[in-house]
């Protein structure tokens, strides 16, 4: 059974908590992805997605000035690289959000995407082993 370890990307978009979101949404621009991991230190601190971007853009906050901690979901849920892409899947559908920090204790290990899990499923369907 395939587990996160297999699918995850391990080039996450990382930043500090006082960084300005419009500063870390153009890191996610141009990385080309849907989420940067809050760290403090080494420590997993929270999780700034796109939603949290468009939340922080219609509230009319100077964006330039909003540090992520104000929109940043703190303390996310988190998988390990053992975590199957089953229970990836089911995670993410249930809580309603599309990104999933990997974390080995509490070191970031990766972050793997709704769009990961289901294109790694189909991709089995495809070429069965």
């Amino acid at each position: 059974m395939a587990q996160l370890r297999d699918i995850m990307t391990t080039k996450v978009v990382t930043t500090s908590a006082d960084r300005p979101v419009a500063e870390v949404t153009a890191m996610m621009v141009k990385a080309r992805v849907g989420s940067a991991v809050v760290l403090q230190g080494s420590w997993l601190a929270g999780i700034l997605t796109e939603r949290d971007v468009l939340r922080a853009a219609a509230s009319g906050s100077d964006l330039t000035k909003s540090p992520v901690s104000e929109w940043m979901t703190r303390n996310p849920i988190t998988a390990t690289p053992d975590t199957t892409l089953e229970e990836a899947a089911e995670v993410m559908l249930s809580n309603g959000f599309r990104h999933l920090p990997v974390v080995e204790g509490r070191g970031l290990q990766g972050m793997v995407s709704i769009r990961d899990v289901l294109a790694s499923r189909i991709r089995r369907r495809s070429n069965p082993e």
